[in-house]
């Protein structure tokens, strides 16, 4: 019998991290538990969240503007996503979720949107049973230092680097 909750960071520049953690919420459903995806850093339509609409067990909210992952944060940006930040952790302190997902939070505490002690501090009081998976690139090494399951994604080859642009249902 499970007695723990763990933490998952899903990191590194490869493709698949929010992908990795949406199959996880897909899967938790299956078991018969409940879900909350917080996206930091994403405002914008990607086709998962139609799909995820067809789940009632999982609750997706974005907490971001636009896509600024090339160029420097404004201050409707960070105003945006501490406002997520302090969502997902009431989310988190009212424990009615099995999983919770801070999909990008990562590139969240790189662009200094977030503050990384006060992410560590939810995470070291974060309820025993609950799961949560933090994804983005850049991860600090505080979250290697704090998660129980790492996966870095790794890129080795991408077409994009060919001129392909995201394409509906497989990166958008």
């Amino acid at each position: 019998m499970r007695n723990k909750g763990y933490i998952h960071l899903y990191t590194g520049n490869g493709k698949g991290k929010t992908t990795a953690a949406i199959g996880l919420a897909v899967r938790a459903v299956g078991a018969g538990k409940k879900v909350f995806i917080g996206q930091f850093a994403k405002g914008m339509h990607y086709s998962e969240l139609d799909a995820l609409k067809r789940f009632p067990e999982i609750e997706i909210r974005q907490f971001g503007l636009e896509c600024f992952i090339r160029q420097t944060p404004a201050k409707k940006d960070i105003e945006a996503a501490r406002k997520g930040f302090r969502e997902t952790v009431a989310v988190i302190k009212e424990n009615k979720y099995d999983v919770v997902i801070m999909d990008e939070v990562c590139i969240a505490l790189y662009y200094k949107l977030l503050d990384i002690n006060e992410l560590l501090d939810v995470l070291r009081n974060k309820p025993p049973l609950m799961e949560i998976v933090l994804t983005g690139r850049k991860a600090p090494k505080e979250l290697y230092e704090t998660a129980d399951l790492i996966t870095e994604m790794r890129e080795i080859k991408h077409y994009y680097n060919e001129g392909v642009q995201a394409r509906k249902g497989i990166e958008h």
